[in-house]
Formats: C-alpha cells, structure tokens, sequence
C-alpha cells in the first residue's frame, strides 16, 4: 500500500493529532469558538448583482484555477481535512473540472465548454449570487461571490475603494499562503514555519538569487515606480489601498477568530486565548513577494558556468576546434528545424554567438566549488545537509520553477465566425492552495477579471478586460550573465574598475521552536551571501591561474516591482484599446515572458523583458571578465540599469494566421533561450495540431480546446521520436522474441495515437500500459547506449547536467520532479531524433558535428537499440515505477498523477495526468467598444 505521508512544505509544523481522541478534543475546542466557522459562511446573501454592460464577450469566455478559489481554512477544517478528508467551501471544486477534461474533451461542444470551465462573463447573475459584503463596513466598494466557484467580483465607485477590496478578498483568499512566500522572499520561512528540510531549501533556493536587506525591497518602491509619473504615484496609491485591505481583513479575522488554522498550528495563535500575533502587511513585503514570482517566472538565462564546464569537457576530448563544434551542435543555438512561435520569416537577433568572442573568463579544469550559502547551524534540525535541503526545495516548487505554459491562439480569418479563437494560460504548478487566484475587480480605471498571484492582485495579471483577453508564458531569453570579478587581497576583496573593493556580506539567520506533534528539536542557521556590484557571488574557480569569484547579474535584479506599471495598463480600460496598446503595455514588464492577446478582430504578441544590450564580442553563453570592457552597455552599478534592446528588436506580431507556445523558441536567430529547442520540441505537440485545424479552416473554440487537450495526453518521445527509433529495430527482422515483442506493443500503441490515457473514466489505469512502461523504460537506456560509447562519461555527465535526458510524467529524475503535471519540456530528444535521422540516411538540417549512435553504424545503432530494448521490455512496472510517499511501486497511472502539493493544511486528491496550464482561458468575442 502507498505511504500515506504528505509532501508538505510545512510538514514538520502541520501535523494531524496523533489520535483520534485527540483530534476530537481540538475539534471540540473548536467548535466552541466562533472563530471556527468560515467568514464566507457568515456573509449575507445578495438580492442582486451588478448588470454587466462592460461585456462583449457575449457568454463565449471561460477560465478554469485548480482546486478552488478558497485558499483559506480554519483550524476546524484543517483537522477535518486532515482526519476525515471532507473539504472547505470553494477549496477543490474547480479540482474535478479540470481533471475531467482528459477523458471528456472528445465529446465536447461549445454547450459543454463550461462542464470543464467556468462561465468568466463579467458580473454574477443575481440566481447565481451566494454573498454579498461590503469589507469594513466601507460603502465605496461590494465583494460578491458567486455560487459555483466563490470569486470574488469586487465592485468599487472609488479608486481606493476598489483596491482595499481586492486586498481584502486577497486576504480572505490566500492569506496564509501570501505569509508564507513575504518570509520565503526574505530568506525567513524556517523561522516563521518551521525547520523542516523543505522549508530550508526552499528559502535558501530564493536568498542566494536574491539576497535583499530590507533597504533594498523600499528602493524598489522610491525608485524606479515612485519616480515613473503619474502611473508610478497611481500604483503607490493602489498598493496603499490594497494593503489596507489586507489588513482590514487581518484585524477582522483575529478578533471574529475565523484566521488560517495553520497560524495555530505553527505557534503563532492560541485557539483557546486567541493570544499572539498575524503582522500586518507592509509594501515591502509586496516586493519581497514579487522577487519570488520573477526569479520562478520571469528570469530566463543563467547556467554560463556549466555551459563552461561542459565546454571544456568537449575540448578536452576532441580537442579546442573539434570539441567547440561538438559544443555548438549539442547547444542548438539556432536550429534551423525548432518550431517557433513567430513563423513569418522575419528574424529578430538577440545574444547571438559572435564571431570572435571577446573577454570570455573560463575556469580552470577543476577548480569551481559553488559558493557555500549556509553555516552556524545548530539543534537536530540543523543535522540536515544542503543537498537534502536543495531536494526538498525541489520537491517543493521546482515544478513551477521551469517554464511551463501554452498558448494556442487562432486569427479570425481561419475561424468559423470570423472572430479570433484564444486557448491559453500559465502553467504555474500544481499547489494547495493555488499561487494564483481569481478574481474580478471593477471600478475607475480598473475593468478587468482573470488570475492573479496571491499577494500581488491589486490588479488581474493573465485574464480579461472588457472587449480583449491576454496571456503569458515563460519566454527564457537570456537575461542573466555571469562575470568573473577577480579577487585582490583576499577571498572576500574584488578588482572594481581597478580598484580593490571589499564585497558585501548580507546575512539572513533563522531559529524555529521544536514541534511537539513530531519530536522535531528547536534549532537554527544562518545563510551568508557575498554581494559585489556585479551580482551574487555564485562560484569560486581560478582562471589562467587567477582567484574568481563568479557572479550573477540579472536585468531584473533590484527592479521586481518594476512590472506593477505594466500590469496597470493591462487592467485600464482607458489605454488596452487595441492590439498595439496591448504591445506597448508588455513594454512594460521587464520580466521574460510572451505575451499574447485576442479581440474580436486582432491577435497579437509580444516577447517581454529587459534584454540587456551586451558590449560588442561578449558571448551571453559563458562567463566574462567583469572589466568595463564587457559590461552591459552604459551600465549604472548603483542601480542596476543599463541600455535593453528597443520594443522593435523584441519578437513581436499582430494578425499572424495563428500563434503556439509551449515555451519554446520565439522566433528565428532570438537565441540565448534553454537547451533543448531543436528538432523535436513539445510545442511541436501544438503546431502540428493547430497547423492542421488553420489549413482546414473553421476553427472554433471546441476544435481548438481538443488541440489542447490531445497534446495534453500526448507522449512527445512517442509521436516524434519513436517511429525513427522503429525503423531502425525493424530495418531487419527482429528475432529475439522479447524485443520483437516489445516492439509490437509499440508500433500498436503508436497506432492507436500515443496518448498517455485512461482505459475509461476513472479507471486508474492505462490503454496500452505495456508499451507506455516499455518506453518509459527504455528511453533513459536507449540515450545513454547511444551517445555515451561517443562522447566518453565525462563530457555525456557534463552534457546531461546542461540538459536532463528525459522528462516523462513519471520521471522523478526530470527537473520538475513526480506528480507536476508539465512534462517533456526539458530532454534529449532533438539529439535522439537528428542522430538517428543521419544514421538512417534521411536530410537532416543543423545535425549533430558526427553520428553517435552505433558510431554511425545502422546495423551497429539496431544492435544498441535492440539490446536496450529488451532489456526495457524485461523490467517490471514495479522497477520502472519504483513508488514514493504518494504511490505503491508498480502504480502506474499513480506515478503519472498530479499532486496539489501542500502549502498549508488541506490535502487534497492527486488527479490523472495532463500536460496543460494550470490557470486557463477559452475566449472568443464577438464584438469591440
């Protein structure tokens, strides 16, 4: 039977009493206590609602947010929960939509659009009203909640008004999980939560990107958004407002004792006496908040020091001309077979590789050690290493931290009413509660309703206005270089422009209480990062013999709440009337994402971000000497501010016949993007499809949502790699009677689609689940038969650590980790598909310098094949999928599943796999203000 253990971030501090008796005691003390019911059950039911004549979307929008909008429970809940499995109001009934889509979408209409999706009209029709409030007693602005889902659509006549509503629902929503990630983007979780290895790592992944002093998150607010004329002083006031509201909702939940129960059960409230403390919110914590959402989203680039070292290892195989060329080929800088989102021809040059590159600073064999981040630990707690800390962290958020999102968006001209076709969102991980939350915010200058990060909704992020819809995905461009600053006097001194300069040191320390529930000791520790005006120091190497510190600085670095301005526009009904102005709005986020967007008449797309403009010959893939002569353009250290590549030189369109996006290359020569966007590539999952739906004309919101939705269910190895992989098994008769087998099962499966789908609803298991497990085993063996004997283990281990080898569902190996959902992002299989395309002879643009597999060899490439396959075919489910905390071993589709994991106290089901954004849109409208 599976462990029954939760994988919580909390998990040291959120415990179920042991016994029953004593969950029955607590929830007993509960029930006495009113502060036990939920606020939204106290609210008065509405008699009406607001007419929305703000709509022109005519009852043909629609958005989905797993697994509820109610992110907040009372200690009574949570031990409910905990013990019995019954859920809150509101938190997962947008959980069983969402899931069923998987086996529902063939037999969809557009009637049938909102079983999977909720009905995102403007407004709430007065049948469907289930409360009304007026927070604080305010008369400026209404908060009604709907029946189905219970998102708040906040009406205000003021400005203030409006924003302290939505900080108040904010609060209602999400307070809990806004507390935890203000202390996580300080670098204090442990001493707020608890010292559970989870919580280490995941406040140490944050500080080392982005170690601020409390000086550093109020420049951000005095600087560049004060000082950014009336929008700047328009979002100080707004975020004035909207923390009000915050805190409005903090006194009033204290005193009616209907706050998170996980603030009693981390210590920070007494249920009896109510004694102890919920801290308001200040503005910097929004900033604290934000630099978190930017360095998970928004901050593409990085990784120059193992691009370094894989480089090295290739040169030190083949030789500098031979290795660099093996180097190239495997980098993909430019594939000329990547799918892109732009398709029409035009070019947009960003980071490309020069000819002569100049200041390269490359380590020396051996020397990197990446730079200690925490000592002074002390009590059992502190007994945990950093790598389990950095895994916990994994397991925690690194299935948001990749990018993870879709968009499909059809041109008018290629649909069946004329009006453009939009299916997309963010993926964002799969969490309980959500990091987003919806909402709808109406009032002067603000009309709009869609997803917002919980903290941070002073205004909708992805969502919709009146006559327009927009979307983002993770863009990844490059906007982090890394430097080599040279030491001087000691390891904590750097040459600055010529002189020696001492480093900065910021330091977060951290004590937690012991958790009687568990036994788990009291403890402490401290995290040091070493700062210079190039960035955090990441690694310490010699280079040419010389003492380094490599550092990183990113565009985005001491500028998160930058993006506020941009968000404000979006939200203006006043300035989005048009493509163009929704471009312009982009402008404005400096953060690297694409961003689409659909009307009644015009699509659109834009690729935000703050690219810096790097001095001539300097190549963004590898680290650079930190001298002027290979600094940003014009580059200001006291602010972090230089010259970024003008709007123009971003890749931008309006009207293409359609637009994909799976995270995957922008458009031709944007280079400097992750590993991995060659031949074969999961957006390729959607422009086949969707490329398809265009040429055959007609397009409408259910032809497009079943796109989605079969990519979804779509095994990316299996439709674009396994046939050539077939081809070479079978390029003579197969003997061995397991791998002919296996290879049966296969070429059967591969027939039938390659879906990755439930026999029937709710069955639990697979069609064809001995071909999907003989794949799953076999693609790991297959890639390293086939390119290790080549590249040696060296250079094959420095490769794989540039790029992971597979990223199936089940792969708890992959970068996301087990049960997040987004797969197939990250792998091998552009290099399986181009080398096992030259070996069988067939055209191959921009292949690999040589062929590996078989060193080039058909009959030797189908001997490694073969043998790896029936070696495969020869594992059991159990070997294959091993089980963890959430699964027995041999548990297929439970291995595959999509876990909500716990930020706070509920729990809730794992669903059936499906690779699609968490936050979702189907938009199409039918008229324009």
């Amino acid at each position: 039977m599976p462990r029954r253990t939760p994988r919580n971030v909390l998990s040291d501090r959120l415990r179920t009493p042991r016994t029953l008796s004593g969950f029955l005691k607590t929830a007993s003390i509960c029930v006495l206590i009113a502060g036990c019911l939920s606020p939204l059950g106290q609210a008065a039911a509405a008699t009406s609602a607001p007419t929305a004549t703000n709509d022109y979307c005519s009852g043909q929008c629609s958005d989905i947010l797993p697994p509820g909008e109610n992110g907040n429970a009372t200690l009574a809940q949570i031990l409910l929960n905990q013990a019995f499995g019954t859920q809150p109001a509101h938190a997962e009934d947008q959980l069983g939509p969402y899931a069923n889509l998987a086996t529902g979408h063939a037999g969809l209409t557009d009637a049938k659009i909102n079983n999977f999706f909720n009905d995102a009209s403007f407004g709430v029709p007065a049948t469907q009203v289930a409360s009304t409030e007026r927070p604080a007693g305010r008369t400026d602005v209404t908060i009604v909640r709907d029946k189905k889902t219970g998102v708040p659509h906040i009406t205000g006549t003021t400005r203030y008004g409006t924003e302290f509503g939505a900080g108040y629902a904010a609060g209602q929503d999400r307070l809990w999980l806004m507390d935890v990630f203000r202390h996580v983007g300080r670098g204090q979780l442990t001493g707020f939560a608890g010292g559970a290895p989870a919580n280490q790592g995941l406040e140490q992944e944050f500080y080392r990107q982005a170690p601020y002093t409390e000086a550093d998150l109020q420049a951000q607010i005095d600087g560049a958004v004060a000082r950014n004329g009336e929008r700047g002083q328009q979002a100080l006031a707004d975020v004035t407002a909207y923390l009000d509201g915050i805190n409005a909702y903090i006194d009033a939940s204290d005193s009616g004792r209907y706050f998170p129960g996980e603030y009693v059960l981390t210590g920070h409230k007494d249920s009896i006496t109510n004694a102890g403390t919920i801290d308001h919110f200040k503005v910097t914590d929004l900033v604290a908040l934000a630099s978190v959402v930017g360095t998970l989203f928004g901050s593409g680039g990085g990784g120059e020091v193992n691009n370094a070292l894989s480089l090295i290892a290739a040169q030190s195989k083949y030789g500098v001309e031979e290795g660099t060329r093996v180097w190239e080929s495997f980098r993909m800088r430019n594939d000329p077979e990547a799918v892109l989102t732009l398709h029409d021809g035009r070019r947009f040059p960003y980071a490309t590789r020069p000819d002569s590159p100049r200041g390269r600073a490359l380590p020396d064999a051996g020397s990197v050690t990446q730079e200690p981040l925490v000592y002074d630990r002390t009590g059992s707690a502190g007994t945990a290493s950093a790598r389990t800390s950095s895994t916990a962290a994994k397991d925690t958020l690194s299935s948001a931290r990749r990018g993870m999102s879709n968009a499909l968006v059809v041109s008018g001209a290629h649909t069946a009413s004329g009006h453009p076709v939009a299916v997309f969102g963010p993926q964002t991980g799969y969490f309980a509660p959500q990091l987003l939350m919806l909402q709808e915010i109406q009032g002067p200058g603000i009309s709009a309703r869609g997803a917002s990060f919980a903290g941070l909704s002073m205004y909708v992020e992805l969502g919709r206005g009146q006559d327009y819809s927009w979307s983002a995905t993770t863009s990844g461009q490059d906007i982090i270089d890394t430097y080599a600053v040279e030491l001087c006097q000691d390891d904590h001194h750097y040459l600055y422009r010529g002189t020696c300069t001492a480093m900065e040191q910021v330091e977060r320390k951290n004590a937690w209480k012991p958790t009687v529930a568990d036994g788990t000791a009291a403890g402490s520790y401290a995290m040091r990062v070493w700062r210079t005006k190039y960035g955090p120091v990441q690694y310490r190497a010699t280079v040419g013999g010389k003492k380094v510190a490599y550092t990183t600085l990113r565009s985005s670095y001491l500028h998160e709440a930058d993006s506020i301005i941009g968000f404000q526009m979006l939200n203006d009904p006043g300035y989005v009337k048009g493509p163009e102005d929704f471009q312009k709005a982009a402008q404005h986020i400096n953060f690297t994402f694409n961003w689409f967007y659909a009307d009644s008449a015009h699509t659109a797309y834009y690729n935000s971000g703050d690219n810096p403009v790097r001095a001539a010959g300097v190549d963004a893939e590898f680290p650079v000497w930190a001298q002027p002569a290979y600094e940003w353009r014009n580059w200001d250290p006291a602010a972090n501010t230089a010259d970024y590549t003008p709007a123009g030189e971003h890749p931008n369109s309006v009207d293409q016949d359609y637009y994909i996006s799976w995270n995957n290359k922008q458009a031709e020569a944007y280079t400097a993007a992750p590993w991995g966007e060659g031949s074969v590539h999961r957006g390729d999952l959607l422009d086949d499809r969707v490329s398809r739906l265009v040429a055959q004309g007609g397009v409408t919101r259910t032809k497009l949502v079943q796109a989605m939705a079969d990519a979804a269910l779509a095994d990316l190895r299996a439709e674009d790699v396994l046939p050539e992989l077939l081809k070479v098994v079978n390029s003579a008769p197969v003997t061995d009677p397991t791998a002919a087998a296996a290879a049966a099962k296969l070429q059967a499966w591969l027939d039938a689609g390659a879906r990755r789908t439930e026999t029937s609803a709710g069955s639990k298991k697979y069609a064809d689940s001995d071909a999907i497990r003989v794949l799953d085993a076999w693609w790991p063996l297959l890639v390293k038969a086939e390119f290790e004997p080549g590249l040696g283990s060296g250079l094959y281990g420095a490769l794989t650590a540039n790029l992971p080898v597979d990223e199936a569902p089940s792969a708890g190996h992959g970068p996301t980790g087990s049960h997040a959902g987004s797969s197939f992002q990250y792998g091998w299989w552009s290099y399986v598909d181009k080398d096992i395309r030259a070996v069988l002879g067939e055209p191959v643009q921009g292949g690999l310098s040589r062929k590996y597999c078989g060193d080039g060899s058909l009959s030797a490439c189908r001997d490694a094949l073969l043998g790896t396959l029936k070696q495969a075919a020869g594992l059991t489910a159990a070997q294959v999928y091993p089980g963890d905390d959430l699964c027995s071993a041999g548990d297929q589709w439970c291995a595959d599943s999509i876990q909500q994991r716990t930020l706070g106290g509920i729990k809730h089901g794992n669903i059936s796999w499906q690779n699609r954004p968490t936050y979702q849109q189907v938009v199409e409208y039918t008229a324009h203000r």
